[in-house]
């Protein structure tokens, strides 16, 4: 029988996922109803759903197959041979073996910055990225609770949503321009609508200036609630919650400044108070700890 805390684990993966169907399926809904607004200012609202989706899905295969690269390239990462660190190597072996899923390729970043993060577009193409300073300042339960919590990220196939959340976001941002410039511009196909028409075409005008902020926050607390679940498959995975909590204390003062949303503690935190809830990527660093000790 499981114990209480792995029933605590498993409540906390599963609230987890359900926020997350969520807060994606109202990417959706912004879309849908953005392109039903554009189409109606050119006088067809499924003319206007059709375009919406169309760039959905180009955008979307292309960041599908090349985001990792792209990351990569970004970071000035390089691949990390078993002989440089035979310990980083055998422990994310291990832990792909627990997972059941195939070993992801290992990178480091030269960073003393303590950091990691893993990108690729499914377990098959994945990869773990380490900062030299990670492997520096963790001792080795640590260095593997937090190996543990990037495997979750990949088991859990953050990497390809999020991913596909920030094509959404530029999606949004993109229809929403070009609703806002075909007002400007005026279009004749909005003229001759109805009065119930006018009340959506208003709303939907209404969304356009607003959603590329409200994207931005959705896209936030997608990426909130993905490593909460990550951080509770970590402890699943390793047993060993104290070690993860102990190493979001000694790396939750990082400096680096990088792709934000990919690491397990987000390098830019500027903000402070309700505004680094409300604009940060990841979730307090006070509650991820609360929330492993209570494990």
């Amino acid at each position: 029988m499981p114990n209480a805390q792995h029933i605590s684990v498993y409540n906390r993966i599963s609230a987890n996922r359900s926020k997350s169907l969520i807060l994606f399926s109202l990417f959706f809904v912004f879309i849908v109803f953005l392109g039903y607004t554009f189409g109606m200012l050119f006088g067809s609202a499924y003319f206007g759903l059709v375009i919406a989706f169309v760039i959905a899905i180009l955008l979307s295969f292309a960041s599908y197959y090349y985001s990792d690269s792209i990351v990569l390239g970004i970071s000035s990462a390089r691949e990390v041979k078993h002989s440089e660190f035979p310990f980083l190597d055998n422990a994310v072996e291990g832990l792909a073996i627990a997972s059941g899923l195939p070993k992801p390729r290992l990178y480091i970043i030269n960073d003393t910055a303590p950091n990691a993060f893993a990108t690729g577009r499914n377990p098959q193409k994945s990869v773990i990225c380490v900062t030299s300073g990670l492997l520096q300042k963790l001792n080795r339960n640590e260095l593997e609770a937090v190996l543990g919590h990037e495997m979750s990220h990949i088991k859990n196939y953050d990497t390809r949503l999020m991913v596909i959340t920030v094509v959404l976001v530029g999606v949004i941002v993109l229809m929403s321009d070009w609703i806002i410039r075909s007002l400007w511009y005026g279009r004749s196909g909005s003229r001759n609508m109805g009065k119930a028409e006018w009340i959506i075409l208003a709303i939907g005008i209404v969304f356009a200036i607003l959603s590329p902020f409200i994207a931005q926050i959705i896209k936030m607390a997608i990426s909130r609630r993905r490593e909460f679940l990550a951080d509770a498959d970590s402890a699943l995975l390793t047993k060993n919650p104290p070690a993860l909590a102990s190493a979001l204390e000694k790396i939750s003062n990082d400096k680096d400044k990088a792709t934000a949303h990919l690491y397990i503690i987000n390098p830019l935190k500027n903000y402070k108070g309700w505004l680094d809830n409300l604009f940060s990527t990841h979730p307090p660093i006070k509650e991820r700890i609360a929330a492993l000790r209570e494990m």
